[in-house]
């Protein structure tokens, strides 16, 4: 396994210019992105700093289900004694989603590694898990890779109503089978059997899309020792009551901050990440695990499809007695993180840096600070077949995402097109064309008036030449068939749908050819956050 940094182009507006010095990104954040961000974030936390013994609790309480390994162990007493986090987080995807989620993980320990040396006291790696987003369409889908072509691979189940992954039960013998479909993609190999059984053990343990998530990100990372949390975890809940009770305190100015910060940022040459309006109330209620975004109106927070009317009274006793069913969103999910945990940093994508960049007066406006953004690794997998293709072929990774690949694929094509056949079926047609213009005129002298008729026959005629035309095609590609393929295989392993690895494949398909130990040697690599892109050649 070899580990290689690039350049890549970075396409994404506001990313390039957090990692570009004197850009107007940076006004929207508290920090700068460098070591003496990180020891001045310290100090601010260390002045601040409050008992984490129940939060230790908390996290315990829900790992031990999952298994607590010695690492992690590790961590928890060091953040029971007061250690600061660097967090990040992703939806409970299937089969831990898109391996950005792999990336942010690993993102969240490296950092914390590289901070725990540099500032010579612990930092521990937490991975926050969205369990209380209801857009399962997001998360009930992965694709696969069968033989060249892109597949795309979909939970069958349905849920008519909004509710979170956490109260979603799985429906055990539809997620079965759409493993069986995943691994059967991937094709049959030494590790396959052990991998199937290994996914329906973990699978046979989970009730909700969440228990499968975070099961399977704890095998990947027990040894890293990073700790899990639920977003949606009753007795997380429980502890963000007095959170809440600000939140809901605060909600005007929070909408109101939020809604001038996203102007301004249009202002600035960006887009608006949230389209925030003054009236949000930047909460969902939740109702038998179905969520319902709430919106102020006439002092009252309401959802008038769901019937739902609270006065502000009644939403802080909510607050106070039953805070479980209280849930954040894009909003204020950053400032419950704040109030929960003692964050270092926050590591996320490059959707997540755009919202963030509307935030930092929201922050201010519950008495916080905006913690540093740490923006996560980008990281393709380069396997030693697409190694030797892109050598036969004389490209890099970045010709593939440039489409160098789908270039050398139609100019090939276009080479061995067969050019005779072609020009003698076009003569072929411009004869018939002639012989059905000389047949016109005579039937017209003959005052035999087929024009429709005649029209049809020709197209019937013509319509043989195109077939004709397109089997000859058919045959000349299948022809070259293989080295079509290769060209496909390329775009398909480091740029399917038109986008980054990350995006589309999960890391099972990895696991499945080059066996378990495959994330441990990942992680053995040494990352570090900037903006460069990591090539992983395995």
């Amino acid at each position: 396994m070899k580990l290689e940094s690039i350049q890549a182009p970075i396409k994404n507006h506001v990313l390039a210019d957090y990692w570009s010095p004197n850009t107007a990104i940076h006004k929207f954040f508290e920090y700068d992105y460098h070591d003496q961000a990180f020891e001045k974030r310290a100090a601010y936390l260390a002045q601040r700093a409050h008992d984490q013994k129940e939060l230790t609790a908390i996290i315990r309480q829900y790992m031990e289900p999952l298994g607590l390994s010695s690492k992690a162990s590790e961590h928890l007493k060091q953040l029971e004694q007061g250690a600061m986090v660097i967090v990040g987080g992703q939806q409970a995807g299937i089969l831990t989603g898109p391996l950005y989620s792999v990336h942010k993980a690993i993102s969240v320990i490296a950092l914390a590694k590289e901070q725990s040396e540099k500032l010579q006291q612990p930092v521990v790696p937490v991975f926050w898990i969205a369990g209380e987003d209801h857009d399962l369409e997001e998360i009930n889908h992965t694709y696969t890779m069968q033989g060249e072509a892109l597949k795309k691979r979909t939970y069958s189940e349905r849920s008519r109503r909004k509710t979170m992954a956490s109260a979603t039960a799985l429906n055990k013998e539809a997620m079965t089978q759409l493993i069986n479909t995943i691994v059967r993609d991937y094709g049959e190999t030494a590790f396959t059997e052990g991998l199937m059984e290994q996914l329906v053990n973990v699978l046979n343990d989970s009730e909700t899309f969440t228990d499968f998530f975070a099961r399977l990100m704890n095998q990947l990372f027990k040894g890293e020792g990073l700790l899990l949390i639920d977003a949606a975890d009753f007795r997380l809940r429980q502890y963000e009551s007095k959170p809440f009770t600000r939140i809901i305190q605060h909600t005007e100015e929070i909408a109101s901050v939020v809604t001038e910060q996203e102007e301004a940022l249009e202002c600035a040459g960006y887009s608006k990440p949230i389209l925030a309006t003054k009236d949000a109330a930047n909460l969902f209620y939740v109702e038998d695990g179905e969520r319902h975004l709430l919106e102020r109106k006439n002092k009252l927070f309401v959802n008038l499809a769901a019937n739902i009317k609270f006065s502000q009274e009644e939403l802080l006793e909510i607050a106070e007695k039953h805070p479980e069913r209280l849930s954040n969103n894009v909003v204020t999910r950053p400032l419950m993180q704040e109030m929960v945990l003692p964050v270092l940093a926050f590591v996320g994508g490059p959707g997540e840096l755009a919202y963030w960049a509307t935030l930092k007066n929201a922050f201010t406006a519950l008495d916080l600070q905006m913690p540093i953004f740490a923006p996560r690794l980008h990281i393709t997998i380069v396997t030693r077949h697409v190694e030797q293709l892109l050598q036969e072929y004389q490209l890099t990774v970045a010709d593939v995402w440039d489409g160098k690949a789908l270039q050398l694929k139609e100019q090939f094509i276009a080479d061995v097109q067969d050019d005779e056949a072609k020009r003698q079926i076009q003569a072929m047609q411009q004869m018939i064309t002639e012989k059905y213009k000389e047949l016109a005129g005579y039937l017209e002298e003959q005052h035999l008036y087929l024009d429709k008729i005649l029209v049809k026959n020709q197209e019937n005629h013509l319509k043989q030449f195109d077939y004709l035309q397109q089997k000859i095609e058919q045959m000349v590609l299948s022809k070259h068939e293989t080295t079509i393929r290769k060209f496909m295989t390329l775009h398909n392993e480091l740029y399917p749908n038109d986008g980054f690895q990350e995006r589309a494949y999960n890391p099972y398909q990895y696991f499945n050819e080059f066996g378990p130990m495959f994330i441990t040697e990942m992680l053995k690599q040494h990352y570090s956050i900037d903006k460069h892109h990591y090539l992983l050649y395995i």
